[in-house]
């Protein structure tokens, strides 16, 4: 009798010393977790402390494109401005300035043209 007694104290003993070791084992990784989670936390306190200073520098850079923008889409209204007056110089020139029988410029001759110089000539 006394050694059942002794046999299944053993046995209550080896079960407790399992379960004793199984919760140290979760102590250990819940304070690994926990660690791990102190240390994103203070990451991202850090960059969120900057999150405000981060916002303005972004703003202001936005502000200063779109004047750079603003600046660069006058000059493009300009320049286009600039070539439509020399396209319409360009075109009163052909219109009033057409050079007659120049050296530099061909007349191209078709068989129309052949035909009518036969004929008339």
């Amino acid at each position: 009798m006394v050694t059942l007694v002794v046999i299944i104290n053993t046995l209550i003993s080896l079960l407790l010393f399992y379960i004793a070791w199984q919760v140290w084992q979760l102590k250990r990784r819940i304070a690994f977790i926990t660690d791990r989670l102190t240390a994103y936390e203070q990451c991202s306190q850090t960059l969120l402390s900057q999150t405000p200073q981060n916002l303005d520098i972004s703003q202001q850079n936005i502000r200063n494109l779109r004047l750079r923008n603003q600046s660069l889409q006058f000059k493009i209204q300009q320049i286009r401005q600039i070539v439509s007056l020399l396209l319409l110089g360009q075109r009163a020139g052909q219109r009033y300035f057409r050079p007659s029988n120049s050296f530099w410029v061909r007349k191209t001759v078709t068989k129309a043209d052949m035909n009518n110089r036969n004929i008339s000539g």
